[in-house]
């Protein structure tokens, strides 16, 4: 009680003007000298009003920080009373939000990563860590502090938030699965982590390193999912920021994992004879295919050697058991992001030439995948529909997968190009159709099946379109013309293909008619068309663009910007009134997921994004 009437003393001299009882709202800078006053009440109130004047002002932020309160507010986090740090902690939670990079460069700058940490490892209040987490989520938005939150961070989240809130290591000591998740109770704090950790992720080989070797990481983050899977709760956002975080570690699993030279193999990726039977695991998205001439796909043999230990750590990535827990995904959600991220891990996975990615394309046409894949390239979201493409591309690598993707997935493709009424408006980017295109060169092979497929589809209309129309760009013009060569190779689709119109010139590519930038110096082509070929003959794969000589692991860097609502109160009771209603506070990241895509040809650069 004494400190707080020595605290009302302290504030009258600065806040009260004129007859005593009334008060004026202190100017920010009085309010930044009350952080490094002497007694803890007028720190607290400080600090909370600080919060309160910051939340969706990016004018006071700047304000704040040109002032020097960001130091202030920092060196606070160590205060042993529990409502200054907690109220400090929300006020940066607060300034590290918003467009301008320079709060969270500042807070970078005057160690603030490494104190939130040490305030993370010391308290067990739940309120606080949300606070804490998504203070660290806001921050990992800019790319010069996401290395200083995985050096400084990555284990005190994964200690003290992931691993224990998950209910990963009671269910690994025979806990019972009955009860309650625990994961539901700390959602908020590992939502942020996830997030904050989904960001980092996106960083360099060597973030991702450190977080697939963190010990109990990807083992948590499986079983987060997995547990909401079993709940049919998949569409959330803790889903979301694990399941992408997983699709981000998955990137460049085959060369950065270690001993990864064990599992690459040299032989050429198609592997496995034809099967005769045509059709096979294609059936309908939310149900089971049914069996009918032994076309189940029950008649595939995987020869996966048997662990004689289970699987722990960063080798959960890329177990063919984990393609279960993505098939379920894009069976269940409705969340674009996480289907998006639940093919892109596919993707990824499917990449390189290595033992585990032959695995995983053969259980994913055994766990009923690749329909599930084929059906959601009609998906409204432009991204969801090029992570399917991108997807199918890689599990194609697999003859029997090529085979079954050129009978069944033709006609999902072809409808995903410009043209035609079956796109429903649809507005797909370049990017997205270039994916498209690339996947079609894979899928259709030297298959005259598929060919003919294309043909019956209205393919060749929508590829000669393209062909012709001056308004697509050189990469899209060239991708068609690729398919398009691919038809015109087989010699006895040549004269159907006559009689329903067609003529030699519609398949030679004609890059006079794109309104793209040129890749030739001068500017020009010496020729305006590429030369038709037979099938036999050896192709060479049109390069879609000049990716240099990093085009097989590229890296998108595109930025995206979410938001997470969340309910905080922003002043305590005490010197400026009582509470008002609460004050929702927004986090903000910047996404960047990864997605890298194999190629078969020796030039056709392979889309990441």
């Amino acid at each position: 009680m004494t400190m707080e009437r020595g605290s009302m003393a302290s504030l009258d001299s600065t806040l009260r003007k004129g007859p005593p009882g009334t008060w004026r709202q202190p100017e920010l800078p009085e309010v930044i000298a009350m952080l490094n006053f002497r007694l803890d009440p007028v720190k607290i109130n400080a600090a909370a009003f600080l919060q309160h004047l910051t939340f969706k002002n990016d004018k006071v932020k700047s304000e704040v920080r040109r002032l020097k309160g960001i130091p202030s507010l920092v060196s606070l986090l160590d205060h042993p009373t529990k409502d200054v740090h907690h109220s400090a902690c929300g006020a940066l939670k607060n300034i590290s939000f918003g467009r301008d990079q320079e709060n969270k460069i500042a807070i970078k700058n005057c160690d603030g990563v490494p104190a939130l940490v040490r305030l993370l490892r010391k308290t067990h209040d739940q309120d606080l860590t949300d606070t804490i987490t998504g203070t660290l989520w806001n921050l990992s938005s800019h790319d010069s502090v996401k290395m200083e939150i995985v050096d400084h961070a990555l284990h005190a989240l994964a200690d003290e938030v992931v691993v224990p809130h998950s209910g990963w290591e009671r269910a690994s000591h025979g806990g019972e699965e009955s009860c309650k998740p625990r994961h539901l109770e700390w959602e908020t704090a590992l939502t942020n982590t996830a997030g904050c950790l989904r960001n980092v992720s996106s960083e360099r080989s060597e973030a991702r390193r450190k977080l697939r070797e963190c010990t109990g990481l990807v083992d948590s983050l499986m079983y987060v999912v997995q547990s909401q899977i079993n709940r049919k709760d998949v569409d959330n956002k803790l889903v979301e920021n694990c399941v992408c975080l997983l699709r981000n570690l998955s990137y460049h699993v085959h060369r950065e994992v270690p001993g990864c030279e064990r599992y690459a193999e040299t032989a050429p990726v198609n592997q496995g004879p034809v099967p005769a039977n045509k059709g096979g695991c294609f059936g309908s998205r939310k149900g089971k295919a049914g069996k009918k001439d032994g076309d189940d796909g029950s008649g595939d043999v995987v020869d996966i050697p048997k662990r004689t230990t289970p699987a722990k750590g960063y080798e959960l990535l890329y177990q063919p058991e984990v393609v279960r827990v993505y098939t379920s995904l894009l069976r269940e959600s409705k969340n674009p992001s996480v289907l998006e991220a639940a093919a892109g891990a596919i993707q990824n996975l499917c990449a390189g030439r290595w033992t585990y990615g032959r695995y995983i394309r053969a259980t994913v046409r055994l766990e009923k995948g690749l329909p599930m894949i084929a059906e959601l390239l009609a998906h409204g979201n432009d991204r969801v529909v090029r992570a399917m493409s991108g997807a199918l591309r890689n599990l194609s690598i697999d003859n029997r997968n090529c085979q079954l993707l050129g009978l069944h997935a033709v006609p999902h493709l072809v409808a995903n190009l410009p043209g035609g009424q079956s796109q429903s408006g649809r507005t797909l980017s370049e990017e997205t159709v270039v994916s498209v295109l690339s996947t079609l060169t894979e899928v259709l092979g030297n298959s005259v099946d598929a060919a003919k497929t294309l043909r019956t589809s209205q393919g060749i209309e929508r590829l000669v379109l393209i062909n012709k129309d001056g308004k697509r760009s050189e990469r899209e013009v060239r991708g068609a013309g690729q398919v398009l060569q691919l038809v015109w190779a087989h010699k006895e689709l040549r004269k159907p293909l006559e009689k329903d119109g067609w003529k030699k010139t519609d398949f030679m590519v004609n890059l006079s008619a794109t309104n793209g930038p040129s890749t030739r110096a001068n500017g020009t082509y010496e020729d305006s068309t590429m030369p038709l070929l037979d099938r036999g003959e050896k192709r060479d794969m049109i390069p879609l663009n000049d990716l240099g000589p990093e085009a097989y692991s590229t890296l998108d860097q595109r930025e995206r910007r979410h938001t997470l609502d969340e309910t905080t109160d922003t002043l305590p009771r005490g010197v400026y009134g009582g509470r008002k209603g609460s004050l929702p506070l927004l986090d903000s990241y910047d996404e960047k997921l990864i997605v890298c895509i194999t190629q078969t040809g020796p030039s056709l650069p392979y889309h990441c994004y």
